[in-house]
């Protein structure tokens, strides 16, 4: 029981694959926030366009 017990807290699989969750919800969060921004500019860019056209 003693050496199981042990074992369990030695391994380290479930650290890693939480790591690799973080890491890409922090790139999705990223690209969330770059996309939004750049699509809020280029809705405005093609609003401008469209008056100028009208």
């Amino acid at each position: 029981m003693k050496s199981l017990l042990i074992r369990f807290l030695k391994d380290q699989s479930g650290a890693t694959a939480i790591e690799y969750g973080l890491i890409a919800a922090l790139i999705s969060v990223a690209a969330i926030t770059t996309l939004s921004a750049v699509g809020s500019k280029l809705n405005a860019k093609f609003l401008a366009i469209s008056n100028g056209l009208n």
